[in-house]
């Protein structure tokens, strides 16, 4: 009475964009649910307490996943009604991958320095570069205490101003203390030149 079958391939149409849409807002759910559990660990470091950023490389694969699963999305025709969510999401990741590569560039170079700058001769011989390791490390140590109290991963690297700021400014003065460092390792080559044949970590111990 209906006359229903008129419109069978309208229906069929709506349907499929109905299943395939519930099939888009599951996966954006789960992700979501995921992230909102997703938190850093930390390892102690001599006497500073937690402040090495721990598996970091299992968050990058997870990263991966998500990202992959959110960039079919975004190539999905039935995903327009939640086009401003999947934008969020990929802007979100995004950050998150930016801010721990940075993060952990970052940790390479402090724990590298920290090392080299609490031996009392070379920080002697390079009173500049050790005053300003002082203010690397210090800063470093007030960025990693509001990681530490926050921990959840998307709140850490999209909500933390002082993080975003800080970390390319405290690579940019690593590299100036790696630098200063390298031309006094030269500097020692130079005075006996079998320590050309001796890496850098050698060297300095």
């Amino acid at each position: 009475n209906m006359n229903f079958l008129k419109y069978a391939d309208d229906v069929e149409e709506i349907c499929t964009a109905a299943v395939k849409e519930l099939q888009i807002e599951t996966k954006l759910a789960a992700i979501s649910a995921d992230w909102a559990e997703q938190a850093f660990q930390f390892n102690n470091f001599k006497t500073k307490g937690p402040v090495i950023l721990k598996g970091a490389a299992e968050t990058n694969e997870k990263l991966e996943e998500s990202q992959m699963n959110l960039g079919s999305m975004a190539t999905n025709r039935y995903s327009a009604p939640f086009r401003e969510e999947v934008t969020d999401w990929v802007i979100k990741l995004s950050t998150v991958s930016e801010m721990i590569e940075s993060w952990t560039v970052v940790q390479a170079m402090w724990m590298y320095m920290e090392a080299v700058f609490s031996s009392g001769d070379i920080a002697k011989q390079l009173p500049q570069e050790a005053k300003r390791f002082q203010m690397i490390d210090k800063d470093y140590m007030k960025i990693l205490a509001k990681a530490f109290d926050t921990r959840n991963v998307i709140a850490t690297c999209c909500g933390n101003e002082l993080m975003k700021a800080k970390l390319p400014f405290l690579t940019e003065q690593l590299e100036m203390c790696q630098k200063s460092l390298t031309g006094y390792l030269e500097h020692k080559r130079a005075m006996f030149p079998r320590f050309y044949f001796v890496s850098d970590p050698v060297l300095l111990e």
